[in-house]
């Protein structure tokens, strides 16, 4: 039997999402417009928060590393997705694909407890307002960053030394449009038993324990909001959060159900939606759930629209 390892695999094949030509245009004509309107709603949200002094705040210094974060997760597929789309060649180098797969995990796994650390913030200023500007100093903020970005390094490179002792044979056809390990995983001709736990170990810990966070802070913010008496002070306050929960239920949701769950659960047609899902829409979902709905944020693009002699005007 032919086998690959990390020392001579020339290359891998993504089959991608499906062989038919029409379908593939469409496809990339799809996610080339989702991808520049994730660009430029991401890079937009980041220079209007740096610009507008107003926004220098706790909630828009974590918003401004969620953009970078979607920015880079969105850049580290979409392009290889878009030109495995409109070319006859869908190979990816073996240290490619691996790259790949790294940045996934590290963006993906800071992200989660970027939201934890979002969903804290909504508590303390919900239900502590008065000893808000002491929790959420500027030196602990750059803790929580701090601490989601290397628990997203520790995660990937965790999952990559793991991959990166298996062997594959037969085939390096890889049955999705990226890297990713479930699908890496069933190329695999050696027992993968034991990387499986410590992924799943790795990866259950990452999403549980930032999940739990979000739930506990939302179940106090629930709590502290039922107790307002007026209506106004209730959607007031539930306002400041509903973004945020939005972001965090459709993250989750397609997160969970793609890897919460052993390689035998693995569905090719199920889990590329939801890839396509987190992996292409969501980052370009974030930047219009926070904008649009927040004032504070259409209020400083007119401001920055007006600093740099733009057409805005202030409402």
């Amino acid at each position: 039997m032919r086998s690959w390892n990390n020392t001579n695999v020339p290359f891998f094949i993504l089959m991608g999402l499906t062989d038919s030509e029409e379908i593939q245009l469409t496809l990339s004509a799809l996610f080339l417009l989702l991808y520049l309107i994730s660009v430029l709603g991401n890079l937009g949200m980041i220079m209007i928060i740096r610009l507008d002094l107003q926004l220098h705040t706790p909630m828009y210094f974590f918003l401004t590393h969620l953009s970078f974060l979607d920015l880079s997760y969105s850049s580290v597929i979409t392009p290889k997705t878009l030109a495995n789309l409109l070319t006859s060649t869908k190979s990816i180098s073996f240290l490619g694909c691996f790259t790949q797969m790294y940045f996934f995990v590290l963006l993906g796994a800071t992200e989660c407890f970027l939201l934890a650390s979002m969903a804290y913030d909504r508590h303390v200023a919900i239900c502590s307002p008065l000893r808000y500007p002491v929790i959420m100093s500027r030196s602990f903020c750059r803790v929580l960053i701090t601490g989601s970005y290397l628990i997203g390094f520790i995660d990937s490179s965790v999952n990559a030394v793991s991959m990166s002792r298996l062997k594959f044979c037969n085939s390096n056809v890889i049955s999705h449009f990226f890297c990713d390990t479930s699908p890496i995983l069933a190329l695999s001709c050696t027992d993968t038993y034991e990387v499986q736990i410590v992924i799943f170990i790795f990866a259950g810990f990452t999403l549980m324990v930032s999940l739990i966070t979000i739930a506990m802070s939302y179940v106090s913010i629930l709590s502290t909001i039922l107790k307002i008496k007026s209506t106004s002070g209730k959607q007031k306050a539930f306002s400041t959060c509903a973004s945020h929960l939005l972001g965090v239920t459709i993250f989750y949701g397609t997160m969970i159900f793609t890897y919460l769950k052993p390689k035998k659960s693995y569905s090719l047609g199920k889990d590329q939606v939801a890839s396509v899902f987190y992996t292409i829409v969501i980052p370009m979902l974030n930047p219009l759930i926070y904008s649009l709905r927040n004032k504070d944020v259409k209020n400083a693009f007119f401001r920055v629209m007006q600093k740099i002699g733009g057409p805005g005007q202030p409402r």
